[in-house]
């Protein structure tokens, strides 16, 4: 049973309740313009918690406000999510599987901004089949990631592409938790939304695999064709049985977490049988209060991660604590007063609060009851409404480089060493099929593209 936590009052009113974001927004660009790695994100958001120390009248309810946001089941979801799937991706990196598909793509020619688009297009269908952005990261990254840098393509474009298509699945998919939130809040059909979501999300795609064809091929790779030496291990193929487990599982609609537990167990009994890996290669005990192997190394690499996700969390929950959520609420309530105003607010509405909190699911339930009431008054329909909600979620909480959306994906690239890794803040200005929707999203509100409701709404 949840306690109910005190709301946090703050030395300076609503200027002190803010300081909390100030600091993380400050160091947040700092980190970025840096190109700082997932660490600089860390510290940002412990530099947040701690500045509201500073003002917070209550310590001890601040502190019960923080403990509250670890708490959340999607925190440990994250969680455990991030350390199996880096569990799962060394397995199949250390097998030699990846040098073995970057050598045949190579030998056949596709190569470059080619591979990037196929990436591109790859992890839409995979993600539109899962219904799972975060776990399309865990899949894809640690196989065509590193091939397309093999293969010549930029680490940057390529973590662009994967990161597109894991935006196209969670906002067109049916099965994705986000359709189906924005479907529920707004009382409209399942099916009626996603064939009207078509209007926005089938142009964004268009558009992002035209600029990913026209410039993935003008910035070299960090690793490039050279560096796939060697010949090929067919052997280490039998390692694809890691993504394809947790593929299988995924579209079955098993938990991510139970999914990844598969994967690694399917992954070290293909290993061990095939003698890929010896028993030491996963996990050794050599002395000296040490432990060593691949699965080890795994684990502790997530460090950065983890501690990121942990502020992440303690920090939303003492905005929850603090009434951020319903002064934004009540300040974009009064902004909607006409259909074209109503539409911006709920754009406006969803992509700060999805931006802040990094869950876009979230953010659609927090305000979905203050959405239906004022578009009924402002007479936009419900399924206009619930696609503004996605679609907005999509641009804004993708392109956030705090998220997990540029985090995760920037600290997987990490693994591959410092010619592949690419930096949280670069991620947004590779993600082609997020800008594309904005501008989408801008020409919607404005020019009432895609507000004529379908016949069964119309009808009714």
């Amino acid at each position: 049973m949840d306690r109910e936590v005190k709301r946090i009052e703050y030395r300076l009113g609503k200027a002190g309740s803010l300081m909390p974001l100030a600091a993380a927004g400050a160091m947040i660009l700092w980190a970025a313009l840096s190109q700082s790695n997932v660490n600089g994100y860390v510290l940002a958001f412990f530099a947040a918690l701690l500045a509201g120390v500073i003002f917070a009248k209550d310590e001890k309810a601040y502190g019960e406000a923080m403990v509250q946001g670890l708490g959340k089941p999607m925190f440990g979801v994250i969680v455990l999510a991030v350390i199996l799937a880096a569990v799962s991706g060394k397995l199949i990196s250390a097998s030699g599987a990846v040098q073995t598909i970057a050598v045949y793509v190579v030998a056949a020619g596709f190569t470059g901004r080619l591979f990037v688009a196929a990436t591109f297009v790859i992890t839409c269908l995979l993600a539109f089949a899962t219904g799972t952005s975060v776990g399309t990261y865990f899949v894809v990254v640690p196989i065509l990631f590193p091939v397309g840098v093999m293969a010549g393509a930029s680490p940057e474009f390529m973590i662009g592409a994967i990161v597109s298509g894991a935006a196209f699945g969670d906002n067109l998919g049916p099965i994705s938790d986000t359709t189906i939130a924005s479907s529920a809040t707004q009382h409209a059909d399942l099916g009626t939304v996603v064939k009207t979501r078509t209007r926005y999300s089938l142009p964004a795609a268009a558009g992002a695999l035209l600029l990913f064809l026209l410039l993935a091929g003008k910035k070299g790779g960090g690793a490039g064709i050279e560096a796939v030496g060697g010949e090929a291990d067919p052997v280490s193929l039998i390692m694809l049985a890691v993504p394809v487990v947790i593929i299988v599982l995924c579209m079955m609609r098993k938990h991510l977490i139970t999914a990844l537990s598969w994967g690694i167990l399917t992954g070290i009994a293909a290993g061990l049988i095939s003698g890929i890996y010896r028993v030491e290669d996963l996990i050794a005990f050599p002395g000296g209060f040490s432990v060593s192997g691949a699965l080890i190394e795994a684990i502790t690499g997530t460090a950065g991660t983890v501690a990121m996700l942990i502020g992440v969390f303690a920090l939303l929950g003492v905005l929850e604590c603090s009434g951020f959520f319903e002064d934004v609420g009540a300040f974009l309530t009064r902004l909607a007063k006409k259909e074209r105003s109503t539409e911006a607010t709920i754009v406006l509405s969803v992509g700060l609060l999805s931006m802040v909190t990094g869950v876009i699911s979230v953010a659609i339930v927090a305000l979905g009851d203050l959405i239906n009431e004022i578009g009924e008054k402002a007479g936009v329909n419900r399924y206009r409404r619930a696609n503004l909600m996605d679609c907005t979620g999509c641009v804004f909480c993708f392109l956030a480089p705090w998220t997990v959306h540029c985090v995760i994906p920037a600290q997987l690239t990490a693994q591959f060493g410092e010619s592949f890794a690419v930096a949280p803040g670069s991620v947004p200005f590779v993600n082609y099929y997020s800008l594309c929707m904005l501008v989408i999203l801008v020409l919607a509100v404005v020019t009432g593209y895609g507000r004529k409701p379908p016949k069964t709404e119309s009808g009714s």
